[in-house]
């Protein structure tokens, strides 16, 4: 097993195929029955404990080891040139302490397939590519790399203990509120593998964000400006039970790792593949030379390849958390819709700025492709099948429009799509939403269960006429400041939990 989910549902890749999965930021793990929960809690006892003691120990030990190594270097000085002396060979020291680590948390099956790039000859293939990337336990790799210098997020240095652990690598920061970080990012990157110094490879998780390894999702191209060679290395986790992943949607970092420590072992499978020589074309094209990377990577893994990038991550993030109808599929909804030339049209915003009758609210496969003037293919039918309501075999029209609106206007404030709403969840067109029909906007793009979605219809009617215009709500909610989410456009604070 390779901890792959598998779904009735599929996405479409950039090529039209199938895939198995819906959502690779997704990861269900529950203890579904009485043996395994027997199990847990036995080994949560007499393992447990045992394990984070001596876990713990070994890391405080290597972490004033990395205390020592690091004194007297200021951030410049790791960026400026890589350790020597006798700063370099207490590498060794902390990589043995991080070795006893992997074992005492259980992982006492490491298996490398494949041929690591030897040291001597890193000039040659100066940066590693891994993936797919879905888990803190991936540290794993990174010692049995030899501690590569990683590419990580800039918050990962705060961390307590782990944080000088990786200061001791040497890595590329990464600073996603910096608006220039992208380019620093590469910057130093193409320095580092073009140098004839001795630095360490560079390690990098081109995904950028964790999956639940059922499928590739974007590479990012920032490891593939240098234009150098790269070694792709694959990473599996053969376990009956997957408690390592750690996706947006699925089970925190703790509750991962009290499984995976109540395990009596684990493994992890490391491969590396040949190092890849680019083209000339590649080397001028790092998107080219990311797809086709991944395209060997995908290849050897035997999973599909998807679009879906850290922002898709965070766009359906967003969804989810406001009660936007379909939001989990949102991303492949929003491919679907581009295929089929919606985005384009505009039929979607005509419908939503003219609001939907109560005779028409309903609507099977075939009427939804002649409300957006589409054919009904099987694009068409995947995308009724998102938003089907199981009682009725029907699609509720609003929501499918709510949604079409969320994406078509997703990187402007959501009081533009609440206008929508308004328009759609009102049957009589007259730009008055009863209690109920409030309710059912408020639930769906606003964030608030039904009871907050009450209680704040009272308070905005303020006359107590018994409804509401969406001018008269706007102006209440510009007094709340629960409610100033609806007047920003910058999405960034919307994060999946492992960002």
């Amino acid at each position: 097993m390779n901890g792959k989910l598998h779904s009735g549902s599929g996405a479409f890749s950039s090529d039209d195929m199938r895939a198995e999965i819906l959502n690779p930021f997704v990861h269900k793990l529950e203890l579904d029955n009485t043996y395994d929960k027997i199990k847990t809690a036995i080994f949560t006892v007499i393992l447990l404990p045992f394990r984070v003691i001596v876990i713990c120990y070994l890391i405080v030990t290597a972490w004033l080891l990395a205390c020592i190594g690091l004194h007297g270097l200021s951030e410049e000085d790791l960026r400026r040139a890589p350790m020597t002396g006798w700063r370099s060979k207490l590498r060794f020291s902390i990589l043995s302490l991080m070795r006893l680590v992997v074992v005492a948390a259980g992982f006492h099956r490491v298996r490398v397939l494949g041929k690591q790039h030897a040291p001597s000859n890193a000039r040659d293939a100066p940066v590693v590519v891994m993936a797919p990337h879905s888990t803190f336990f991936d540290a794993i790799a990174i010692v049995c790399l030899g501690a590569p210098s990683v590419v990580a997020k800039a918050d990962t240095a705060r961390l307590p203990f782990i944080g000088q652990l990786i200061n001791y690598t040497q890595p590329v920061y990464v600073w996603r509120d910096d608006p220039n970080s992208r380019q620093n990012t590469i910057k130093e990157i193409i320095e580092r593998a073009t140098s004839k110094e001795d630095w360490p490879q560079v390690l990098i998780f081109p995904e950028g964000t964790c999956t639940n390894r059922s499928c590739l999702i974007t590479f990012k191209p920032g490891g593939f400006y240098p234009g150098v060679p790269v070694q792709p290395v694959t990473i599996r986790y053969p376990n009956a039970r997957d408690t390592v992943t750690w996706t947006w949607e699925g089970p925190g970092a703790l509750k991962l790792l009290w499984l995976t420590l109540t395990q009596v072992h684990s493994s992890c499978e490391i491969e590396f593949l040949p190092v890849y020589y680019p083209s000339e074309e590649e080397k001028r094209d790092p998107k080219l030379y990311a797809r086709n990377v991944r395209d060997v990577m995908a290849k050897a893994l035997g999973v599909p390849v998807l679009d879906y990038t850290y922002d898709d991550c965070r766009l359906i993030a967003r969804a989810k958390h406001l009660g936007i109808p379909g939001a989990a599929a949102a991303r492949e909804v929003s491919e679907i819709r581009t295929q089929l030339g919606l985005d384009r049209s505009q039929a979607e915003l005509r419908l939503a700025a003219e609001g939907v009758p109560e005779r028409c609210r309903w609507v099977s496969a075939e009427e939804l492709a002649a409300r957006l003037g589409v054919e009904p293919d099987a694009r068409l039918h995947r995308l009724h099948q998102i938003f089907l309501q199981r009682s009725s075999g029907l699609v509720y029209l609003p929501d499918y429009l709510l949604c079409a609106m969320f994406l078509s206007l997703q990187h402007a404030p959501l009081s533009e799509v609440l206008s929508y709403a308004f328009k759609l969840y009102d049957p009589s067109r007259c730009g008055r939403l009863t209690p109920a029909q409030f309710e059912e906007v408020a639930t769906r793009c606003l964030a608030l269960c039904q009871e907050d979605a009450h209680n704040t219809f009272r308070q905005a009617d303020t006359d107590d006429k018994g409804h509401l215009t969406y001018d008269e709500f706007i102006s209440y909610a510009q007094k709340r400041a629960e409610f100033s989410f609806l007047f920003a456009s910058d999405t960034a604070h919307h994060k999946p939990k492992n960002q």
